[in-house]
């Protein structure tokens, strides 16, 4: 029996978080192992387990894999969560890749100053409600089916969904101007696997508090 894979972060969202909703929306079982101090992260460089000297950092298959992007892709392969022809990959790349856009802008966001987070939230919700989400909901219009690319369920479903519970948690009604978007959520969260990794207790891992967001910084820097 093949042994679960293991992920080597710190016990916040940060770049494994997308990680930790792919493996669950795929339904595969993963152990953590948590980064709780500079000496951990230091013993991993040490041993050679990181390539780049970077996490995160998930062992699976007899692999050491770095690179948050390399490591979505393959779990996004292995399972069977990709397009079905070099088209769709390319359409689900282009979306994933603005999610991707959007996440650090809202990561950035948590670092900012409590005097420039005003500003930076309002940048945030004007990208999100004139840039990303009308590209979305326009998607959903125009091919008239369930979920984002093609008419199965994809990688691009689980990390669209993953931002905007993120874009929600700073604008509670973000979606009331998308109303596709608004039945797409309700959709794609009561897929089993991704119901079950949103219930209370899960892996999934909460908004960071600023204590947690000090201490995250004194691991990496």
């Amino acid at each position: 029996m093949a042994s679960k894979p293991r992920l080597h972060y710190f016990k916040g969202r940060g770049r494994m978080e997308s990680i930790r909703w792919l493996l669950a929306a795929a339904g595969v079982e993963y152990e953590e192992q948590f980064i709780a101090a500079k000496e951990d992260l230091e013993k991993l460089r040490k041993d050679g387990s990181l390539l780049f000297q970077q996490v995160p950092m998930v062992e699976i298959d007899g692999m050491k894999m770095v690179q948050s992007r390399a490591i979505l892709n393959y779990i996004a392969a292995k399972y069977k969560l990709c397009g079905k022809d070099l088209k769709e990959n390319a359409l689900m790349d282009m979306y994933i890749e603005s999610m991707m856009d959007l996440r650090e802008m809202i990561k950035h966001y948590a670092l900012k100053p409590a005097d420039a987070k005003e500003k930076e939230l309002a940048l945030i919700i004007e990208r999100v409600t004139t840039r990303y989400f009308p590209v979305f909901e326009k998607a959903l219009k125009d091919h008239g089916q369930d979920y984002l690319v093609g008419n199965r369920f994809s990688r691009a479903d689980v990390q669209l969904l993953e931002v905007i519970l993120m874009v929600e948690e700073l604008e509670a009604d973000v979606l009331s101007k998308f109303p596709l978007l608004k039945t797409y959520k309700g959709r794609i969260s009561n897929i089993p696997t991704i119901k079950k990794f949103l219930q209370p207790g899960s892996a999934r891992k909460p908004r960071a508090t600023e204590k947690e967001i000090a201490e995250a910084l004194k691991i990496f820097h």
